[in-house]
């Protein structure tokens, strides 16, 4: 190859590599829900099912590590209905079955999450969220023991 054909192909190749950097998505993103069981209690009293009213605490992060939400620094679990649209369905989906006192880890793509519009000025779209989460309660139910420290997450 002459030094000409080669200084006009070596931008080109340049520049498709450039495109294909700033298109890829990044590697920690996800196309489906993952559940990692962080911590399981020795014994399951309540398990959390469609249409329970779970107290949950978690720690929402971006792919980055930028926390956007916390209830464990407010010290106030959220409460809700599982399974019926009120939060994001990667948490209807991925908290069902969830033990009162487990901990799980969350990787919820956005088709999930908050989708490509996101919600702004948090979440970008098209944003996987990653969520550390602790059932506190089932139906008003809570742990009778087990070890409820954050560290573990």
């Amino acid at each position: 190859m002459s030094i000409s054909c080669a200084l006009k192909v070596v931008p080109i190749v340049l520049l498709l590599v450039l495109f294909a950097l700033a298109n890829a998505k990044k590697s920690a993103d996800v196309t489906e829900l993952q559940i990692g069981v962080k911590y399981k209690p020795p014994s399951c009293e309540f398990q959390a099912h469609k249409g329970d009213r779970v107290k949950v605490h978690y720690r929402g992060k971006l792919t980055d590590g930028k926390v956007f939400d916390s209830s464990f620094e407010r010290g106030d679990p959220i409460e809700f209905e599982l399974g019926s649209g009120q939060v994001i369905k990667g948490w209807d989906q991925g908290l069902l079955g969830m033990c009162v006192g487990e901990k799980r880890k969350l990787k919820i793509p956005a088709k999930l999450g908050y989708g490509e519009q996101g919600s702004p000025p948090t979440i970008p779209g098209g944003a996987t969220l990653i969520f550390d989460t602790e059932l506190v309660s089932v139906n008003g139910k809570p742990s009778s023991g087990g070890d409820t420290s954050e560290d573990e997450l």
